[in-house]
């Protein structure tokens, strides 16, 4: 009897291990892969209005002739600041067009003696109205500017003051960069040109031109 047991449970062990190789040598599903294409990065959108302050340093330059003094120059420089404020418009994933504002604070203010002449020239604030384009890498973009400017002007000869709110051109190019999705940071160069102005003092004529050359940082907050 126990011999019949024991070839018993060898032929089933037997059977068992038959089996199993058998079933390794069938064919196994195949695994299968599923491909996704990998998400791309979002882009920086540049479109939309956006507010900011700026900061920087003004150099001005007042040219005056006159029939006493003859022809000479006021030069001075110092720290301006301002606001400004604007809109862009992204015409493809590159380019966009913009207008922008700003006003700016200044302290010029030089006095030079020409031929006995104490010459005072001036100038409190200034501001532009501008359109701008600019060619976007994503977060970082160069642009250039151009419009009109706006600024005034006071001339003083021997205590005696005239002043003049005076119209002109500005031109400039810059770059800006995302810091965040809201918040922009930008380098810009300015010049602005306000042309000549006359100046009645004391029954004398002097006829003065202003150019401004500004270099500013600023900062944006875009809605």
């Amino acid at each position: 009897m126990k011999r019949l047991a024991a070839a018993g449970m060898t032929f089933a062990v037997a059977i068992a291990a038959a089996a199993t190789a058998q079933a390794a040598d069938l064919p196994q599903p195949a695994e299968t892969y599923t491909y996704t294409d990998p998400v791309p990065a979002e882009r920086f959108d540049w479109s939309g209005f956006y507010f900011g302050g700026h900061l920087g340093w003004n150099w001005s330059e007042f040219e005056t002739s006159n029939g006493v003094t003859g022809r000479f120059t006021n030069r001075d420089s110092g720290v301006m600041g301002g606001v400004h404020a604007g809109y862009n418009y992204m015409l493809s994933p590159n380019f966009l067009l913009g207008a922008e504002a700003d006003f700016s604070l200044s302290d010029i203010d030089k006095t030079r003696n020409v031929a006995g002449v104490n010459y005072n020239t001036s100038s409190d604030w200034n501001g532009t109205v501008r359109a701008r384009a600019g060619w976007a890498f994503d977060r970082f973009m160069v642009f250039g500017t151009g419009g009109l400017a706006i600024a005034d002007i006071e001339a003083k000869a021997n205590g005696i003051s005239d002043s003049k709110t005076k119209v002109g051109w500005a031109a400039g190019a810059g770059i800006e960069g995302a810091v965040t999705q809201n918040v922009t940071a930008r380098l810009e160069y300015m010049y602005q040109d306000y042309g000549s102005e006359t100046f009645s003092l004391g029954g004398q004529a002097y006829k003065t031109d202003l150019n401004n050359n500004q270099v500013r940082f600023g900062m944006s907050y875009k809605f």
